[in-house]
Protein backbone atom coordinates (compact mmCIF):
# COMPACT_ATOMS: atom_id res chain seq x y z
CA UNK A 1 0.00 0.00 0.00
CA UNK A 2 2.88 2.46 0.96
CA UNK A 3 3.89 2.16 -2.58
CA UNK A 4 0.83 3.21 -4.70
CA UNK A 5 0.76 6.30 -2.48
CA UNK A 6 4.12 7.14 -3.05
CA UNK A 7 3.88 6.67 -6.92
CA UNK A 8 0.74 8.72 -7.29
CA UNK A 9 2.87 12.85 -6.13
CA UNK A 10 5.61 11.30 -8.41
CA UNK A 11 2.56 11.03 -11.16
CA UNK A 12 1.46 14.50 -10.04
CA UNK A 13 4.91 16.09 -10.47
CA UNK A 14 5.24 14.65 -13.85
CA UNK A 15 2.37 16.19 -15.17
CA UNK A 16 3.06 19.18 -14.05
CA UNK A 17 6.34 19.65 -15.38
CA UNK A 18 5.04 18.49 -18.79
CA UNK A 19 2.30 20.98 -18.17
CA UNK A 20 4.07 23.79 -17.38
CA UNK A 21 6.67 23.07 -20.55
CA UNK A 22 9.74 21.88 -18.07
CA UNK A 23 9.66 18.57 -18.27
CA UNK A 24 11.12 16.47 -21.48
CA UNK A 25 8.41 15.66 -23.77
CA UNK A 26 10.23 12.07 -24.05
CA UNK A 27 11.15 11.15 -20.60
CA UNK A 28 8.20 12.64 -18.83
CA UNK A 29 5.50 9.59 -20.59
CA UNK A 30 2.04 11.12 -20.61
CA UNK A 31 3.08 14.88 -19.27
CA UNK A 32 5.30 14.86 -22.49
CA UNK A 33 2.05 14.66 -24.69
CA UNK A 34 -0.20 17.09 -22.60
CA UNK A 35 2.97 20.03 -23.09
CA UNK A 36 2.90 19.00 -26.29
CA UNK A 37 -1.30 19.44 -26.41
CA UNK A 38 -0.94 22.98 -24.64
CA UNK A 39 1.68 23.75 -26.92
CA UNK A 40 -0.24 23.13 -29.94
CA UNK A 41 -3.11 25.12 -28.73
CA UNK A 42 -0.78 28.28 -28.09
CA UNK A 43 0.55 28.07 -31.35
CA UNK A 44 -2.69 27.60 -32.89
CA UNK A 45 -4.12 30.71 -30.76
CA UNK A 46 -0.97 32.59 -32.15
CA UNK A 47 -1.63 31.85 -35.79
CA UNK A 48 -5.38 32.81 -35.26
CA UNK A 49 -4.14 36.19 -33.95
CA UNK A 50 -1.89 37.16 -36.08
CA UNK A 51 -3.90 36.42 -39.02
CA UNK A 52 -6.77 38.69 -37.76
CA UNK A 53 -4.62 41.23 -36.84
CA UNK A 54 -2.97 41.30 -40.32
CA UNK A 55 -5.92 41.45 -41.70
CA UNK A 56 -6.58 44.19 -39.54
CA UNK A 57 -3.87 45.80 -41.05
CA UNK A 58 -5.22 45.26 -44.39
CA UNK A 59 -8.03 46.11 -43.95
CA UNK A 60 -6.56 50.17 -42.58
CA UNK A 61 -4.08 50.11 -45.05
CA UNK A 62 -6.94 49.41 -47.99
CA UNK A 63 -9.07 51.90 -46.88
CA UNK A 64 -6.36 54.33 -46.63
CA UNK A 65 -5.08 53.77 -50.28
CA UNK A 66 -9.08 54.11 -51.14
CA UNK A 67 -9.58 57.18 -49.38
CA UNK A 68 -6.52 58.89 -50.40
CA UNK A 69 -6.94 58.35 -53.72
CA UNK A 70 -10.91 59.11 -54.09
CA UNK A 71 -9.54 62.67 -52.02
CA UNK A 72 -6.97 62.68 -55.00
CA UNK A 73 -8.27 66.17 -57.13
CA UNK A 74 -6.44 68.75 -57.75
CA UNK A 75 -7.39 71.13 -60.67
CA UNK A 76 -8.19 69.78 -64.59
CA UNK A 77 -6.06 67.36 -65.20
CA UNK A 78 -5.28 66.54 -61.80
CA UNK A 79 -8.24 64.17 -61.15
CA UNK A 80 -7.85 60.69 -60.39
CA UNK A 81 -11.17 59.90 -62.38
CA UNK A 82 -9.14 60.61 -65.60
CA UNK A 83 -7.00 57.70 -64.70
CA UNK A 84 -7.72 54.45 -66.05
CA UNK A 85 -4.76 53.47 -63.55
CA UNK A 86 -5.99 54.92 -60.78
CA UNK A 87 -9.68 53.91 -61.43
CA UNK A 88 -8.50 50.26 -60.84
CA UNK A 89 -6.68 51.14 -57.96
CA UNK A 90 -9.68 52.48 -56.02
CA UNK A 91 -11.56 49.51 -57.65
CA UNK A 92 -9.28 47.21 -55.77
CA UNK A 93 -8.83 49.33 -52.72
CA UNK A 94 -12.41 48.84 -52.44
CA UNK A 95 -12.40 45.37 -53.25
CA UNK A 96 -9.89 44.75 -50.31
CA UNK A 97 -11.92 46.94 -48.04
CA UNK A 98 -15.09 44.94 -48.24
CA UNK A 99 -13.12 41.75 -48.28
CA UNK A 100 -11.07 42.09 -44.65
CA UNK A 101 -14.21 43.73 -43.13
CA UNK A 102 -16.20 40.54 -43.88
CA UNK A 103 -13.20 38.10 -42.59
CA UNK A 104 -13.40 40.83 -39.75
CA UNK A 105 -17.01 40.04 -38.64
CA UNK A 106 -16.80 36.09 -39.88
CA UNK A 107 -13.82 36.32 -36.99
CA UNK A 108 -15.70 38.84 -34.28
CA UNK A 109 -18.33 35.92 -35.02
CA UNK A 110 -16.33 33.34 -34.32
CA UNK A 111 -14.92 34.93 -30.76
CA UNK A 112 -18.30 35.07 -29.57
CA UNK A 113 -19.25 31.72 -30.16
CA UNK A 114 -21.18 32.34 -32.81
CA UNK A 115 -21.39 29.73 -36.22
CA UNK A 116 -18.92 30.42 -38.90
CA UNK A 117 -18.42 27.94 -41.43
CA UNK A 118 -17.09 24.76 -41.17
CA UNK A 119 -13.25 23.88 -39.95
CA UNK A 120 -11.93 23.01 -43.82
CA UNK A 121 -14.28 25.35 -45.90
CA UNK A 122 -13.12 28.52 -43.38
CA UNK A 123 -9.56 27.59 -44.28
CA UNK A 124 -10.16 27.00 -47.91
CA UNK A 125 -12.31 30.32 -48.09
CA UNK A 126 -9.36 32.57 -45.64
CA UNK A 127 -6.65 31.25 -48.13
CA UNK A 128 -8.49 31.42 -51.29
CA UNK A 129 -9.92 35.10 -50.63
CA UNK A 130 -6.00 36.25 -49.32
CA UNK A 131 -4.65 34.90 -52.20
CA UNK A 132 -7.01 36.47 -54.97
CA UNK A 133 -6.74 39.70 -52.97
CA UNK A 134 -2.99 39.98 -52.44
CA UNK A 135 -3.12 39.67 -56.55
CA UNK A 136 -5.19 41.70 -57.33
CA UNK A 137 -4.01 44.35 -55.54
CA UNK A 138 -0.61 43.64 -56.27
CA UNK A 139 -1.96 43.80 -60.23
CA UNK A 140 -3.52 47.44 -59.18
CA UNK A 141 -0.47 48.09 -57.84
CA UNK A 142 1.88 47.52 -60.53
CA UNK A 143 0.02 49.58 -63.02
CA UNK A 144 -0.56 52.70 -61.13
CA UNK A 145 3.73 52.28 -60.65
CA UNK A 146 4.75 53.44 -64.25
CA UNK A 147 2.06 56.60 -64.43
CA UNK A 148 3.16 57.62 -61.24
CA UNK A 149 6.56 57.94 -62.10
CA UNK A 150 6.21 59.22 -65.86
CA UNK A 151 3.84 61.76 -63.61
CA UNK A 152 6.66 62.47 -61.48
CA UNK A 153 9.04 62.97 -64.66
CA UNK A 154 7.31 66.00 -66.15
CA UNK A 155 6.43 67.78 -62.38
CA UNK A 156 6.44 66.15 -58.91
CA UNK A 157 3.41 67.87 -56.90
CA UNK A 158 0.56 67.73 -54.66
CA UNK A 159 -1.33 64.71 -56.92
CA UNK A 160 1.77 62.91 -57.67
CA UNK A 161 2.71 63.03 -53.50
CA UNK A 162 -1.18 61.98 -53.07
CA UNK A 163 -1.13 59.22 -55.62
CA UNK A 164 2.26 57.96 -54.64
CA UNK A 165 0.89 57.64 -50.69
CA UNK A 166 -2.32 56.00 -52.23
CA UNK A 167 -0.04 53.06 -54.01
CA UNK A 168 2.01 52.68 -50.82
CA UNK A 169 -0.99 52.13 -48.82
CA UNK A 170 -2.10 49.71 -51.14
CA UNK A 171 1.20 47.82 -51.16
CA UNK A 172 1.04 47.96 -47.25
CA UNK A 173 -2.39 46.09 -47.67
CA UNK A 174 -1.01 43.72 -50.24
CA UNK A 175 1.93 42.83 -47.71
CA UNK A 176 -0.42 41.91 -44.97
CA UNK A 177 -2.84 39.81 -46.95
CA UNK A 178 0.75 37.85 -48.59
CA UNK A 179 1.63 36.55 -44.83
CA UNK A 180 -1.77 36.08 -44.10
CA UNK A 181 -2.32 33.81 -47.01
CA UNK A 182 0.78 32.24 -46.16
CA UNK A 183 -0.74 31.65 -42.46
CA UNK A 184 -4.09 30.33 -43.95
CA UNK A 185 -1.99 28.17 -46.01
CA UNK A 186 0.09 26.73 -43.25
CA UNK A 187 -3.29 26.08 -40.96
CA UNK A 188 -4.75 24.58 -44.21
CA UNK A 189 -2.02 21.97 -44.60
CA UNK A 190 -2.07 21.04 -41.51
CA UNK A 191 -5.75 20.06 -41.70
CA UNK A 192 -6.68 16.18 -41.50
CA UNK A 193 -8.74 14.78 -44.28
CA UNK A 194 -10.11 11.11 -43.12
Amino acid sequence: MSGATADAPAAVDVEKAGVSGGGDAGASGGGGAVGAIVGRWRRQDLLDKSGSALRAAAWAFSLLAFLIMVCNEHGDWKQFDRYEEYRYIVAVGLLAFVYTTLQLVRHGVRLNGGQDLQGKVGLLVDFAGDQVTAYLLMSALSAAVPITNRMREGADNVFTDSSAASISMAFFAFVCLAVSALISGFKLSKQTYI
